[in-house]
Formats: structure tokens, C-alpha cells, sequence
């Protein structure tokens, strides 16, 4: 006999997707169902699959409500499961945290809450699966998964479990463990949460990651959804992603490799915008759009780079009025090494751009700078700020901007 299960994570019910509501105020209230549209599409897809069970491997929420509006919206979405009688197994994760919430939720009696003291299990009889599982107490937790209990022989063993792994993904401390310490339980499937990235991390057994259930900014681009599992004779033979987000992130790298004029630069943007739009199937989307490649208009795209974005933006508009580009970065490069900048007469732009980039002062203001933006970042982006490539960099956009203000 065969049966399907479906696995989430990562909901965060109601977080806020990042910056919009700091550029354009009517674009952010397009946007700010997304997390919800995302959980409603997930009961559906629940129901429609007529799985035998739903599983929430942490993170339901991004924290305590600031309104019990939110709870309230979860009790109502998983009361769709309820009434066609689907179980649903939840684990806390770190941001709703036995610590962090300060009320519980009515749940329906289908709902089975993984305690936080130590692993607990759950069985469902009809389908001999049984659930391992364990909420976290609070925010950060070690020595975890060894409170897991051995397999259950003769059944579909389950692990649920909200977790960072070995850190090499980002976010160290999180109920740290390896693969080869998940294996040696002998579980069929491990469900995991936590990680916003879906990824198959291994096959035998099963080890996955859903990723979450909605991209919150433009770093977490792409199709954002659950795992359907299938199940046949007591094995899982297969893991298939199935998108459920509300509102679709896009990296768009446009190429402008000899384009000579903005209106073929806009054109290809378009052009990016128009294909990013399609894969999303009438989702709202949020792009930020790249230029690369070595084109004679470099300067010029550097110093005109946010009346540029004006003019993408209202590109996006013509495609669909929630087709929105979040910003529009200039990384392109002159097409052969620059020659003297143009100056007026006694500015000496070259002396000037060079005796910025090598005072001391102004290298120990930028490493201050970075290192607040370091501290509020994820470990895994930390290597993305190096103090001489952002300065370097800097040298070379106030190099360009100068040179396309004065050509």
C-alpha cells in the first residue's frame, strides 16, 4: 500500500519580506499576504494530494505575535486539515521557541505538538509510521538529537527535526549534528527545518531540507514551497518540491556586453524582467536586476544609476502592475583600461579619487563600517565583506561616477 506525506518548514508566519516597505509603500501592501497566500497554498496542496499527513518541522512563526491575529490565522489554515481528518506534526524551532512564545495555541485534537523536555514519538497506526520528534525549549540549543529514540523496527521510522546541522550552511548553535549522526538512527526520512535553501542532502537515508515556505528577500530568490514524499510498501521512493509561495524573489543578471545605448540596455532589462515574470506563473515579483559585462556606457550607467532604475522600474510596471525591481545594480566594466578621467581646470580628479583610497582615516571609517554590517549578517555572509575589494570597489564607482558626470 502506498501513501503520500507532505513536509514544511520554515513559515514564519507573517515576517515581513525585507526592504519593500522602505522603497514603495503600495508595492509592500502587494506584498504583504505573501506569508499567508504561502500557508493557504499549503493546506491546499495538503488536501489535494490526499496526504496521509502534514509535517512542520519549525519555525511556524518568526517569533511572538505582535498581534494574536497570526495565531489565530495558523488555528484557522490548519482547521482545513482538521475537518478532512489529516494529521499535522509541528516541532517548535528557534524563533517560536518554548521561550520565546508567550501563548499557546488552541490546536485541534489532529494537531501533535513535539514536547521540548526530550524527544517524543508519535505513531499513526493505518500507515505504521511512527514520528520522532522534539520541540526546541529555547532559542539556541545544544545536545539535542541524542534524545532522539532508536527506530522503531517494522514501521516508517520518521526524524523531525529543526537543525543547522554542522553549520557549514549558516547559523552555528542550532541543534548541531551531522549526517553520520542522523544515520546512525537508522530512520528512513529525516524532516528537516531551519535552513531556507531546499536541498536533498542525502539519499540513504533520506535527509531533506524543504526550505522555507516563502522567500522574505531578494537572498532567498527562486520557488519557495514544501516536499510531497510518496511512499510504496513501506518505503519512501520519492521527494518532489512543489511550489507554494505568495509572492516569488529574482536574481535577473542582464549582459550588456557592447550595448552603446541606454534604450538597449533598457530593452534587455525588459527583456530579464519579462522571463523572471513568466517563471513566477502571475506571482508577484520582486527583482534585482544586474548589469555585468564590458560596455562603453560603464561611467555613465554608474553616475545615472538611480534615474536608470526609475526608468527599469517603470519597465517592470508595463509587464505587471506587481512586476517590481527592488534595485537595479551597475557591475559592469569599461571595455578596454581607462584612460585619464576628463577634468575641469585645477581639479586634478585622478590625485583626488587616489589620495581617498589610501588614507588611513578613511580605510579605518570604512573597516568600522563593515564591521557593523558584519555584525548583522549571517555567518555564512561574513566572507562576503572584504575591507580592499569594497574599497577598491569604491575607488572604482567614484573613478566612474566622476568620469560620467564630467563626459
Amino acid at each position: 500500500m502506498g501513501f503520500t506525506f507532505i513536509h514544511a518548514a520554515d513559515l514564519h508566519i507573517d515576517s515581513p519580506l525585507a526592504g519593500l516597505s522602505l522603497k514603495d509603500k503600495a508595492v509592500a501592501e502587494r506584498f504583504a499576504r505573501a506569508g499567508r497566500r504561502a500557508v493557504e497554498s499549503l493546506i491546499a496542496a495538503t488536501i489535494d494530494s490526499n496526504a496521509a499527513f502534514l509535517i512542520v518541522a519549525g519555525d511556524v512563526f518568526d517569533g511572538d505575535w505582535k498581534d494574536v491575529t497570526t495565531g489565530l490565522f495558523f488555528v484557522r489554515a490548519i482547521g482545513a486539515l482538521h475537518r478532512e481528518g489529516i494529521p499535522t506534526f509541528v516541532v517548535k524551532g528557534n524563533h517560536d521557541a518554548e521561550s520565546v512564545m508567550s501563548r499557546d495555541l488552541p490546536y485541534p485534537d489532529t494537531v501533535r505538538v513535539f514536547p521540548s523536555r526530550t524527544a517524543a514519538t508519535f505513531t499513526l497506526e493505518s500507515h505504521r509510521v511512527a514520528l520522532h520528534g522534539r520541540s526546541f525549549p529555547h532559542r539556541l540549543t545544544a545536545d539535542f538529537v541524542e534524545t532522539y529514540p532508536a527506530r522503531r523496527e517494522g514501521w516508517l521510522n520518521i526524524g523531525v527535526l529543526h537543525t543547522s546541522l554542522d553549520g557549514t550552511r549558516g547559523h552555528q548553535g542550532y541543534a548541531p549534528c551531522s549526517v553520520e549522526d542522523l544515520k546512525r538512527f537508522g530512520y528512513d526520512y529525516w524532516a528537516l527545518g531551519h535552513v531556507h535553501a531546499s536541498e536533498i542532502v542525502c539519499r540513504d537515508p533520506w535527509i531533506v531540507y524543504p526550505g522555507n515556505l516563502q522567500g522574505r528577500s531578494v537572498r532567498e530568490a527562486g520557488a519557495k514551497g514544501a516536499m510531497r514524499v510518496t511512499v510504496e510498501d513501506g518505503r519512501i521512493v520519492n521527494v518532489t518540491p512543489i511550489a507554494l509561495d505568495g509572492a516569488r524573489w529574482a536574481q535577473v543578471p542582464v549582459d550588456v556586453t557592447g550595448v552603446e545605448s541606454e534604450n538597449d540596455v533598457v530593452t534587455r532589462i525588459a527583456a530579464g524582467l519579462a522571463g523572471a515574470h513568466a517563471e513566477g506563473e502571475g506571482r508577484p515579483l520582486a527583482a534585482r536586476v544586474t548589469l555585468t559585462g564590458a560596455t562603453s556606457l560603464h561611467n555613465r550607467l554608474v553616475a545615472r544609476r538611480e534615474l536608470l532604475q526609475d526608468d527599469v522600474r517603470a519597465s517592470g510596471f508595463r509587464i505587471a502592475d506587481d512586476c517590481w525591481v527592488e534595485q537595479l545594480k551597475v557591475k559592469t566594466s569599461p571595455p578596454c583600461s581607462p584612460g585619464p578621467l576628463p577634468s575641469a581646470e585645477s581639479l586634478d580628479v585622478e590625485s583626488l579619487l587616489a589620495e581617498a583610497a589610501g588614507d588611513p582615516r578613511f580605510a579605518e571609517i570604512l573597516s568600522e563600517l563593515i564591521e557593523t554590517i558584519r555584525a548583522k549578517l549571517p555567518r555564512d555572509l561574513h566572507d562576503d565583506l572584504d575591507q580592499s575589494e569594497t574599497l577598491r570597489a569604491l575607488a572604482d564607482d567614484g573613478r566612474a561616477l566622476r568620469a560620467g558626470e564630467l563626459s
